[in-house]
This record gives structure tokens, C-alpha cells and sequence, in this order.
């Protein structure tokens, strides 16, 4: 019998569910609300453009990583 297993992307929760002062994306993710709306009934396509839109958006406004304290992620530490 063959099994076939099913990969899904996973979220970039981090549980840390605050956004920014604007309101533009989520300190702890970087999504936009948007992008966490659809997110569970995203297909993987989806969820790929939207981790590299989070992606660009960490790059640009969190570029050292949370390592260096601050506002985003929640000050984690890594």
C-alpha cells in the first residue's frame, strides 16, 4: 500500500498577536490582517505569496532580527 503524505505551509504565528501602531501588519508575523484572515483556507500558492510578502515586510522593518530588541516579535530572543 502506498501512502501519500500531505505537506501544507506553515503559519508564521509566532503567537504574538499585536499590530503596529498604523495597523498595516501584525508585530509578531508580519502579516496584514488580510493575509491572517485567509490564511486557513489559503492553499499553499497562497500561503507561499504571502510568507514572502512577510518576508520583505521583516527585511524592511525589522532588518537586525528580534535579537536586537525592540518593538517587533514580541523583544523574543533567539
Amino acid at each position: 500500500m502506498t501512502q501519500f503524505v500531505t505537506q501544507t505551509v506553515a503559519s508564521p504565528c509566532i503567537n504574538v498577536c499585536r499590530m503596529d501602531d498604523e495597523g498595516d501588519f501584525c508585530l509578531g508575523c508580519f502579516r496584514t490582517i488580510e493575509e491572517i484572515a485567509v490564511w486557513s483556507r489559503a492553499p499553499d500558492e497562497r500561503r507561499l505569496t504571502i510568507l514572502a510578502a512577510v518576508e520583505r515586510r521583516r527585511v524592511e522593518h525589522d532588518p537586525a532580527g528580534c535579537a536586537s530588541g525592540g518593538d517587533f516579535r514580541g523583544d523574543c530572543e533567539r
